[in-house]
């Protein structure tokens, strides 16, 4: 665990925020390595404001340590802060500048001169698709537009670390598409923590998910592991017979009724511990048995089935 810490980008060792008697946040534990894309999960109250206001340096922890590219936020906070590109989910904007104009505001309350300001904007706007807006008022703006004029001032300083939140709330599929395709786009030189409620969004270009429930961290796993199932779905001809006896030395077997894809076909459920192994054990039993066998493979689940479970499991 310490040479996965020494070289993480974003590291938070035993974080603890209280607010008064409520706790936030308690002894959560993460460690982000470059160039990762990470969703940041979790019900309202979960705790992911106050995780990426820590991360910030807007908000003190009541214990533990946060560091940005191994500068300490808590002791240097300054120069932590220079290494982080920040969208909150109401972008900073003032609707009444000049898209450049605002930008280059930005480029100098980040202590940049003129000439170096120029060439980030330029940079910037390239990168976020502003360059034929450059001398249009932010109010004449849609919606989708200002979250790129609001990514745009997040990445002028090329920052190690972007923090997103909610960046697509509120945008049309068209916009949503647009700003998906940006993230992905920026992760080439950035790592990047996007807090969402929309799980779509990180499906769509996240590798890796953190949840948080309550304050705790209840959840750290690339989302093909966290999505990954146990089960193994065969569909096989209705009255094929032997089935159970031969497929229970895989695992729990569960007959699923009607294959609604294929008529005259019923689907069976195999619960393993290695469903790609069983998923090629099926089809050489299927063939030694001489059954009539339309599909097999394993059952992956979305992430808003994990999510369920996950909230299931803090219930209890």
């Amino acid at each position: 665990m310490s040479a996965i810490r020494e070289c993480a980008v974003i590291s938070i060792d035993k974080l603890t925020r209280r607010y008064g008697t409520t706790v936030a946040l308690e002894d959560v534990s993460l460690h982000i390595q470059r160039g990762e894309v990470v969703g940041l999960l979790g019900p309202n109250g979960a705790g992911k404001t106050t995780m990426m206001k820590v991360l910030t340096g807007f908000l003190e922890p009541t214990s533990g340590d946060v560091s940005i590219d191994g500068i300490n936020v808590l002791t240097d906070r300054m120069r932590a802060q220079h290494q982080i590109g920040y969208l909150p989910e109401l972008a900073p904007l003032y609707p009444e500048m000049l898209v450049q104009d605002y930008l280059l505001m930005m480029a100098g309350l980040r202590g940049m001169d003129t000439k170096a300001a120029q060439e980030a904007v330029l940079d910037a706007v390239e990168k976020t698709g502003l360059s034929k807006r450059m001398v249009q008022s932010i109010s004449t703006l849609s919606k989708g537009f200002r979250q790129r004029v609001g990514l745009a001032q997040a990445i002028l300083h090329r920052p190690a670390v972007l923090i997103l939140d909610e960046p697509t709330t509120g945008l049309d599929p068209t916009q949503i598409r647009g700003i998906r395709q940006l993230l992905r786009d920026l992760s080439r030189g950035s790592t990047v923590l996007l807090s969402t409620h929309i799980l779509q969004e990180v499906e769509a270009v996240c590798d890796r998910v953190v949840v948080l429930m309550a304050g705790r961290l209840v959840a750290d796993a690339p989302l093909a592991d966290l999505t990954r199932s146990r089960a193994v779905q065969v569909s096989l001809a209705e009255d094929t017979t032997g089935v159970v006896e031969r497929l229970s030395s895989l695992g729990k077997v569960s007959r699923n009724g009607r294959d609604n894809r294929l008529p005259g076909f019923e689907l069976w459920t195999v619960d393993t511990d290695s469903p790609a192994q069983a998923s090629v054990e099926i089809a050489r039993m299927s063939a030694q048995a001489g059954w009539g066998m339309a599909a097999v493979g394993p059952v992956s689940r979305s992430l808003d089935q994990v999510f369920k479970e996950l909230q299931e499991q803090q219930s209890q």
